[in-house]
């Protein structure tokens, strides 16, 4: 997904919304409270097979959800709460929901995690469970409030200038500019590669699995703590780290092998948290400095060297939807989404983003998911369709096509059944020197017009966005301004700035955007 990714990965595998991350069940609330739902449906007049051809789905959907097995997703709930003519309060009543993770130190959940660190480390088992209770949770607030800019003119600064075409990506716009912490090259930018099986050729790498070589568990330790106490969820899941790359115009080619997150989450991830802790207390970023930064990724060309170190990352989408025109808010144009990142992320925090944003990796089949279109389609499903069965965070896997087209949500149905009405093509790459990861910007568009009046109700953010803002491609002032804020991620800017781009020369006359020329 992620982050990207991109985005988040869950420590606890808490019940969200009421359900069991592990078996799809709330055993809570099974019972007395699905029995009022059931009585609520009667109430509103409909049988199982009325309320689900009212929602459009299967009444076997119904009959799981009054059975206690599973809770209606997020896109149907405004939908649902109508037609029983109930507020979402009381709908979250019904059916169990709760709205967040509860509280607490760590439980069994962590196992995984902790046995992983414990057999990396060289400890004896239960070392770490017992080193993260003792230790002190450490605060991240501070960490947010260092400004974007701040992060790419420090990493900009400790790393040599690039050579051999190789440049920070940086762009104006009106009467500004903004430099980023994102390695590129020219030939990388103004991709319209389209993320089909023609262009998307990502390949898994026979025997590209790697083992750490090496952890600093004190650092690893004291991440795990911070996690525990602040709801970041991290799982012990697969993740495609990147070996080769070559992005085209008309296609990108690469190869990828398999790592576990965790290993990313307790190695190059941790890179982040020492430069922001670096920056918030106004102290120089330089080597000798930021001892994990000058092990694991002290120059370029260890940048560079992906067979020598795990680079993760993932896709993150500009995401442009075609609305017709309307009386109230005046002529055709396209609705852009930007996202508040939440706090229960792995990288990027409480800061802005183009979503989906996710970090690449395998859900179901491994050489089949290596395309990032595949991670993209996915992350549209889990972010803004309301699919929580795809979040990669949730626990063990017992569907065997999670992607079929029978469980697909019903905007992203629609969305397949004719083709034009959904666009998807990567428009740059490059690599996020935050902690080294690679990132394939890209700019997802639904063209039909008919989506937004028929779907735009369903499009709710997931877990990972503490909040989700829209923008009009004819409000250029207010767009101008958002390229201005400083509470961006750099990865962010970089995918939000080339999908602008691209959405220039194809939007036609619903785009009034500012002119963005990037830098050279």
């Amino acid at each position: 997904m992620l982050e990207c990714g991109t985005e988040g990965f869950n420590l606890r595998l808490w019940c969200y919304s009421g359900v069991d991350q592990i078996d799809g069940r709330c055993p809570v609330f099974e019972g007395r409270r699905r029995a009022e739902l059931i009585s609520a449906r009667k109430v509103a007049g409909y049988t199982q097979e009325g309320l689900a051809a009212a929602l459009n789905v299967d009444r076997s959907t119904v009959v799981r959800w009054e059975a206690g097995d599973h809770v209606p997703l997020p896109y149907l709930w405004p939908k649902l709460a109508s037609v029983l003519g109930r507020s979402r309060g009381e709908l979250q009543a019904l059916v169990g929901s709760s709205s967040g993770p509860p509280s607490g130190g760590p439980g069994a959940e962590f196992d995984a995690v902790f046995d992983w660190l414990d057999r990396h480390a060289g400890w004896s088992p239960g070392s770490t469970r017992g080193q993260v209770s003792a230790a002190g949770p450490v605060s991240p607030s501070e960490r947010s409030k260092v400004a974007r800019k701040a992060v790419a003119d420090a990493l900009n600064s400790y790393y040599a200038e690039p050579a051999g075409g190789f440049r920070h990506y940086s762009a104006r716009y009106g009467r500004g500019e903004v430099n980023t912490s994102v390695l590129t090259r020219p030939e990388w930018l103004d991709l319209a590669c389209p993320l089909t099986l023609t262009g998307d050729r990502i390949a898994l790498a026979t025997g590209g699995e790697r083992s750490l070589g090496g952890v600093d568990g004190r650092a690893a330790v004291r991440r795990l703590a911070e996690a525990a106490a602040s709801g970041v969820r991290i799982a012990d899941v697969p993740l495609y780290r990147l070996l080769e790359v070559d992005p085209q115009a008309d296609a990108v080619v690469g190869k990828v092998g398999v790592a576990s997150f965790v290993e990313y989450a307790l190695g190059a991830d941790l890179l982040e948290s020492e430069l922001m802790e670096q920056l918030a207390a106004g102290r120089a970023v330089r080597r000798g400095a930021m001892p994990l930064r000058d092990r694991h990724l002290p120059d370029l060309t260890t940048v560079l060297d992906l067979p020598g170190r795990l680079c993760a990352g993932g896709v993150l989408a500009l995401t442009a939807i075609a609305r017709p025109a309307d009386p109230f808010r005046g002529d055709a144009d396209y609705l852009l989404l930007v996202q508040e990142r939440s706090a229960h992320v792995v990288n990027t925090a409480s800061r802005l983003s183009v979503i989906p944003k996710g970090f690449h990796g395998p859900l179901a089949d491994r050489r089949a998911d290596a395309r990032i279109g595949v991670t993209l389609r996915r992350e549209l499903e889990e972010e803004l369709f309301g699919r929580m069965d795809v979040d990669r965070t949730a626990g063990d896997r017992r569907i065997a096509d999670p992607m079929h087209p029978t469980r697909l949500s019903a905007p992203m149905r629609w969305l397949t059944e004719q083709p034009g009405r959904l666009r998807m093509e990567c428009t740059g790459f490059g690599f996020n020197l935050v902690s080294g990861n690679y990132e394939f910007a890209s700019l997802v568009v639904i063209e039909d017009e008919e989506f937004w009046p028929r779907f735009g109700g369903d499009v709710e953010a997931n877990w990972e966005a503490a909040g989700l803002r829209q923008y009009s491609t004819l409000d250029s002032d207010l767009i101008t301004e958002l390229i201005g804020d400083e509470n961006w991620s750099n990865e962010g800017l970089f995918a939000f700035l080339l999908g602008l781009r691209r959405l220039a020369k194809i939007g036609g006359e619903k785009v009034r955007i500012p002119a963005v020329e990037s830098g050279r």
